[in-house]
């Protein structure tokens, strides 16, 4: 009976502690988010792309498309801007531990099992923006495609950071109906793969 008080106590410690570390991830994030209104323009990209492929009507479809021009162009530079600001942050707070299951401190504890926000940050910045650019020239419906996952792989990286891999994977799944090898399989080629030696995946 003893061993099990103490097993729950200790359950009940780290739990506290994890609590406690998350939400000082989940400011120093959300203080530089905020100074952007990147999830805002996110949904209504993702709104206009559902809404022009759901149209039936080419021409109609045709028209749709270049309306989002401009809110691809802002997204682009706002997370630019992100990624430059955050890039000033310290280095041993912008760690990401690469376990799956979240354990307070372990970035701190294991740095070798991490990766550095800033660098994933300046990645997603650049992905976004290429894909924005359409400098290959691709079908509107494919840089839409592409876009959307260079996006929603930013947002599971913000989420790995205040939480955990798994956490962040289980997001993905409830809100985008995506898992995150699908996810990674959607992204360009070249973010897959600068992507995957940054954080191990």
């Amino acid at each position: 009976m003893d061993f099990f008080i103490l097993a729950m106590l200790a359950a009940f410690g780290v739990q506290l502690l994890k609590s406690s570390y998350q939400r000082k991830r989940i400011a120093l994030l959300g203080r530089h988010l905020g100074n952007y209104q990147i999830e805002k323009l996110m949904e209504t990209l993702t709104d206009g792309y559902m809404r022009a492929l759901g149209e039936p009507d080419a021409a109609r479809r045709e028209q749709i498309w270049p309306l989002l021009e401009k809110t691809e162009m802002a997204l682009c530079d706002q997370v630019k801007r992100l990624a430059a600001e955050f890039s000033k942050v310290d280095g041993a707070a912008a760690r990401v531990s690469k376990l799956a299951l979240a354990l307070p401190y372990a970035d701190q504890w294991l740095p070798g099992a991490t990766f550095d926000l800033r660098q994933a940050l300046t990645l997603h910045a650049q992905a976004i923006c290429k894909a924005a650019s359409n400098s290959a020239g691709v079908s509107a419906k494919k840089k839409a495609f592409t876009l959307s996952a260079e996006l929603f792989l930013l947002q599971h990286t913000c989420h790995w950071f205040c939480k955990s891999k798994t956490v962040a994977s289980a997001r993905l799944m409830a809100r985008h109906k995506t898992s995150y090898a699908q996810l990674l399989d959607s992204v360009a080629p070249a973010t897959r793969s600068a992507y995957g030696q940054l954080t191990g995946v």
